[in-house]
């Protein structure tokens, strides 16, 4: 027998972006760069922003699922800086993740965007952040990435 697993909310990091950049067809999918230009963290245990630099990495395969590896940094309002690598998927209907692409909206409970956060700080009191696995609900808005962080207890 094994430990049950729970999870709890932590905070949600709204992550703002800019115009995607497309490397073209790179023969397993098309390569897609979104670049992070700032934002807001907001939780319980941690407030901050998001630093104006970083990007969401991309690959879309032939059937639409979206690959994506964000890698980006936000300083909380103490002034530790987090480290963020977030891996994870984002797949739905054709005909929205289409109208996602063109900046339209899109109901977020119909797109299945799920990914897992990963965090390194030099701060210790936001050491429980390398110390836990984490999970996230994401949805993607025509200038933004809204992304509620749930630890994995």
């Amino acid at each position: 027998m094994t430990p049950e697993i729970h999870t709890k909310y932590a905070f949600t990091i709204t992550a703002r972006i800019a115009d995607v950049t497309s490397a073209g067809d790179i023969g397993s999918g098309v390569r897609r760069i979104i670049p992070i230009i700032g934002g807001e963290v907001k939780g319980e245990k941690v407030n901050g922003k998001v630093l104006g630099f970083g990007a969401d990495f991309q690959i879309i395969r032939p059937n639409e699922l979206i690959e994506l590896e964000a890698k980006y940094a936000f300083e909380t309002d103490d002034g530790a800086v987090v480290y963020v690598e977030n891996k994870g998927i984002r797949f739905g209907p054709v005909d929205l993740l289409q109208k996602l692409k063109r900046g339209e909206p899109v109901d977020p409970e119909l797109i299945y965007f799920r990914t897992v956060p990963k965090f390194e700080t030099g701060s210790e009191k936001y050491r429980w952040l390398m110390q836990h696995i984490f999970i996230a609900s994401a949805a993607r808005h025509a200038d933004r990435v809204v992304i509620d962080v749930h630890q994995v207890l």
